[in-house]
């Protein structure tokens, strides 16, 4: 069933959302003092390329350093993205088929906004 979901998920949401998150990772890679962000990005776009059989969990021992980053990755790209799967899940509401689908894209919207100190692993 993930299988099936993924491959749903990869044509109607998962190849815009992962080409922003590149898109975000490669604008970041350009000062010298984001490339943290750009690899936090670049992780995030392989997972919403395929996002069932996943799950964020807290990386142990994070600490501050994350959460000052977060902030700034907020400022910078956090919220464009977070919109961009708010924008990408009202269409997927729209069908039967695309609820759970909608419902993983909201799901993605925490690690799109605070995406430093998590870990993504296999569920």
């Amino acid at each position: 069933m993930k299988t099936i979901l993924n491959i749903i998920w990869f044509v109607f949401a998962g190849i815009e959302l992962a080409i922003a998150y590149v898109l975000a990772g490669l604008l970041l890679l350009l000062p010298i003092v984001t490339i943290p962000f750009a690899l936090a990005s670049f992780r995030i776009a392989a997972y919403a390329l395929w996002p069932f059989g996943r799950t964020v969990v807290d990386r142990p021992g994070a600490g501050a350093p994350s959460v000052i980053g977060n902030v700034l990755w907020v400022l910078l790209a956090g919220w464009w993205l977070a919109l961009g799967h708010l924008i990408t899940s009202i269409p997927l509401f729209l069908s039967i088929i695309g609820i759970p689908l909608g419902w993983a894209n909201l799901k993605m919207i925490p690690v799109s906004l605070m995406p430093l100190g998590k870990e993504i692993v296999r569920s």
